[in-house]
């Protein structure tokens, strides 16, 4: 089947077939030429940069609901966009957010560049999301390649040489597969695509528009693909947090520094984290250790942390951090790391 063909098949499929998400323009009406708001494509795509659909789709509409505008969210508070972002992980994406729509606010007009080469140019915007504002907001030219349209080319075309190696050929085959019009829509169609049918496991290849097509189909190779090295196993590292509760109430909170793991996040005080750990707890006082630990894993390395306890008294001061009234704390605004140590420890101050 012709490239033209291909994607005229897609097109009709996800006419029939497009999910309703928050931020997408139904195909009835981006046929008639209606694109949606580059600012809605601009945040769902650094949304979904490391999220699912359906948890992106809650703070995608949490968001809009607060920032309607690209100028409403430059305008506001970084302590509030970070607390908002609580719960999505990889913060350094919230921290650019917040640069890139102050630049696109306060250096071009409020409006966002509609091109890939300018647009790569804002912080947190990548290849793949220039790309993909591009096309969906703008109706340019453009494709955008990320894993799921990486894994439905490898698939087509039974490409079996190793991801790593593959890509740019991917890139290539991909870019090949574009029709002459309605390039958002077909960007969309492939995302939609990706997740519904050609997935990573046990893809529905009874459903796929392009089962007939699919070299890697034909051959039963389809669950094999796209090949993948095998990762090396990702290191353990140590570290401790102190969670402490004045006799007030307060929370015993500190903000993490603005560039790492968790940057301008609230926090419990803690150590560094390495494979030896130490140390000074955040008060002068009893600390208990919590039965069990925390696990969390990031990209690059497995944390377990040694979570501590302690009852601090009115008079007690702190050496590092600020003490948080029990009416302002919000469990919700802070990390997921910082929940899970959080739940460990409550049960420690409950009667």
């Amino acid at each position: 089947m012709r490239d033209a063909d291909l994607s005229a098949t897609l097109l009709a499929w996800y006419d029939r077939n497009a999910r309703n998400l928050p931020w997408r323009i139904p195909p009835a009406r981006s046929r008639n030429g209606e694109l949606p708001d580059p600012y809605r494509v601009w945040l769902s795509e650094v949304m979904l940069q490391q999220t699912t659909v359906p948890v992106a789709a809650r703070y995608f509409d949490r968001f809009c609901d607060r920032w309607p505008t690209v100028e409403d969210l430059a305008a506001a508070e970084d302590r509030d966009i970070l607390a908002a972002w609580a719960g999505l992980g990889y913060y350094a994406r919230a921290r650019n957010l917040i640069k890139c729509a102050r630049i696109v606010v306060n250096d071009l007009g409020g409006e966002f560049p509609r091109t890939e080469t300018e647009l790569v140019k804002l912080p947190g915007i990548g290849p793949y999301t220039a790309a993909a504002i591009t096309a969906i907001a703008h109706d340019f030219r453009a494709i955008a390649v990320d894993g799921n349209i990486e894994r439905i080319v490898a698939r087509l075309h039974a490409v079996r040489q190793p991801l790593a190696k593959a890509k740019p050929e991917l890139r290539k085959l991909a870019a090949q597969l574009l029709p002459s019009r309605r390039y958002g829509d077909f960007s969309q169609a492939m995302m939609d695509l990706g997740s519904i049918v050609c997935r990573p496991r046990r893809p529905d290849c009874e459903h796929c528009p392009w089962s007939q097509a699919c070299r890697a189909r034909e051959l039963g190779i389809e669950d094999s693909l796209p090949a993948r090295l095998r990762k090396a196993a990702k290191p353990q590292v140590l570290g401790e947090a102190y969670v402490g509760r004045r006799e007030d109430g307060a929370w015993l909170l500190e903000r993490r520094p603005g560039k790492g793991l968790l940057g301008g996040m609230p926090g419990w005080p803690g150590s560094g984290w390495g494979h030896e750990v130490a140390a000074e707890p955040p008060w002068d006082g009893d600390w208990h250790r919590v039965e069990g630990s925390v696990s969390h894993v990031f990209t690059h390395f497995k944390l377990e942390l040694r979570v501590f306890v302690a009852k601090i008294p009115a008079a007690g001061a702190a050496n590092r951090g600020e003490f948080v009234p029990t009416e302002e704390f919000v469990r919700d605004s802070l990390p997921t790391l910082m929940r899970k140590v959080f739940d460990l420890a409550l049960p420690s101050f409950c009667p």
